[in-house]
């Protein structure tokens, strides 16, 4: 089955695994609504290289994800003017760490809002749209915290507990109406904000980077070595193809062994 003329919303889509995943979905001929912050230039010089590359149409949203009915504004959009909403890839997501006692109210409200409360939103604007086409993938970005915990990390990982927990759900609700409901649980993930936080850590510590990446992997990790973006992307795309038509509220880890430990 060709996914050419689909239609997907990847939200926090600007960069990192978010941009993975839409040049992963254009490249197998998915018109992409792009999501997520940066410099209007800069989404505008994305938009025209995803599109101009694989010949797709790409739009974008500013959709603030802390915002329901920004939210539901952003799937209207895509209804408009791509088309409609096959496929919808919840990603946005921020982080704060602090022990329980020391977690601001307010960051804790944030965290939630855009890593967990977000996806229901989505879905629940997108999944009507892909009942009426009869076909829908939705997959949820999760994460190796989704399964297991880390200190300091409460919000966090609780908001991925979250997401997956609302993931084999709709995979329940949705089993019978050709639409599967999927997460993806990550572990390290070398993006360029995580990058930048090695590079860091490295001029800090007076360390070479290739030293602290390798003390940051054997944290969690048994292998020591990232998943790419471009990794969850190619996951994405299975989980969009006719081989995954049966594979619905579940998890797949691409984490490098974090949770076998």
């Amino acid at each position: 089955m060709s996914l050419r003329g689909k239609v997907a919303i990847v939200t926090g889509s600007t960069s990192g695994i978010g941009l993975g995943v839409a040049r992963a979905l254009a490249a197998e001929g998915v018109s992409i609504l792009l999501n997520g912050f940066g410099d209007a230039a800069e989404i505008d010089a994305l938009r025209a290289g995803i599109g101009s590359r694989h010949g797709v149409a790409v739009g974008y949203s500013a959709a603030d994800m802390t915002d329901p009915s920004q939210i539901a504004g952003m799937v209207a959009t895509a209804q408009e003017t791509l088309g409609g909403v096959d496929i919808l890839v919840n990603n946005a997501g921020i982080q704060h760490t602090a022990s329980i006692e020391d977690f601001p109210a307010e960051k804790w409200d944030a965290v939630i809002a855009i890593n967990l409360s977000a996806a229901f939103h989505g879905m629940q604007a997108a999944i009507p749209l892909m009942k009426k086409a009869g076909w829908g993938r939705i997959i949820n970005i999760a994460s190796a915290h989704g399964l297991v915990a880390s200190a300091n990390k409460a919000a966090y990982v609780a908001a991925k507990h979250g997401i997956v927990g609302l993931t084999k759900v709709a995979g329940i609700e949705l089993a019978n109406a050709k639409i599967t409901c999927n997460a993806i649980c990550p572990g390290w993930v070398l993006t360029p904000l995580v990058q930048k936080q090695i590079d860091a850590r490295a001029e800090r510590e007076g360390r070479a980077v290739e030293e602290v990446s390798r003390d940051l992997l054997a944290e969690k990790q048994p292998m020591l070595e990232f998943s790419t973006p471009e990794q969850i992307g190619a996951m994405s795309v299975y989980l969009c193809s006719e081989a995954a038509r049966t594979v619905t509220g579940t998890t797949l880890s691409i984490d490098g062994g974090w949770t076998a430990l």
